[in-house]
């Protein structure tokens, strides 16, 4: 398993929408955790875009994964960047 470091970018104009689908991208994202594959997520402090720390096996599950984001099926996503990362010291490296 590898952990990956998401960053979403929402436009300006996608605040609404993003309130509409917050409840269930929540729901979405808190079903993750349970089942391990969500590490840490939340928003950046100016609403323009959001850190997810997943697992995943490879980047192209991940991505996969990634489609099925209430936000993402809304189109409140600009952007997404994904990079494997390896946590070495802190809470998260017992997932490296």
């Amino acid at each position: 398993m590898s952990v990956f470091a998401v960053e979403y970018v929402y436009g300006p104009e996608s605040a609404g929408i993003r309130d509409e689908h917050r409840p269930a991208h929540r729901e979405w994202l808190s079903g993750l955790v349970e089942q391990g594959s969500v590490l840490a997520s939340g928003p950046f402090a100016d609403n323009a875009g959001a850190l997810l720390i997943f697992t995943a096996e490879d980047e192209t599950g991940l991505h996969d994964l990634l489609k099925q984001d209430p936000f993402a099926t809304a189109g409140t996503i600009s952007a997404v960047k994904a990079t494997e990362w390896k946590p070495m010291m802190g809470l998260l490296s017992q997932h490296a």
